[in-house]
């Protein structure tokens, strides 16, 4: 069951045992994935859009791919992936109401790890990701 808490002052859910999103299969084992909503007037979106592309080395190192579902398109910000479905999407990840801003965190796994309201800055965003048992696992690897 979803958990609702407020970091900072952002509203954030943070998933556990979510189902697998089958319409990122293709980023699954390979990539985490943030999805980004964009609002009306696409102000918050560009403003997470633009958080995340100021730190692409953080992004990199963390094997990210960054999406932007603004109308019916969705277009890769980060990282790869093409040819999705934006009405998929907004299904499979319960997204906001087209016009209405959100964020989701898909892990590796494929599921759900995080969902929230209002951007998120990059050191929370990392640090949420830093924090999972399989990123703790690929610090440790040499290549890494």
């Amino acid at each position: 069951m979803p958990k609702t808490f407020l970091y900072g002052a952002t509203k954030v859910e943070e998933t556990n045992g979510a189902q697998a999103v089958a319409s990122l299969e293709q980023f699954r084992w390979k990539s985490r994935v943030l999805v980004i909503f964009a609002d009306k007037d696409n102000s918050r979106a560009a403003r997470q859009e633009n958080q995340l592309l100021a730190d692409r080395t953080g992004l990199e190192e963390r094997d990210m791919v960054v999406l932007k579902v603004s109308g019916s398109t969705v277009k890769p910000i980060f990282g790869g992936g093409g040819n999705l479905n934006e009405k998929a999407l907004r299904k499979e990840l319960h997204a906001p109401e087209a016009g209405e801003f959100g964020a989701v965190l898909v892990g590796k796994d494929g599921t759900v790890k995080l969902k929230v309201s209002e951007p998120v800055s990059n050191g929370e965003l990392l640090a949420i990701i830093d924090s999972m048992p399989m990123r703790a696992a690929e610090s440790l690897k040499p290549d890494k």
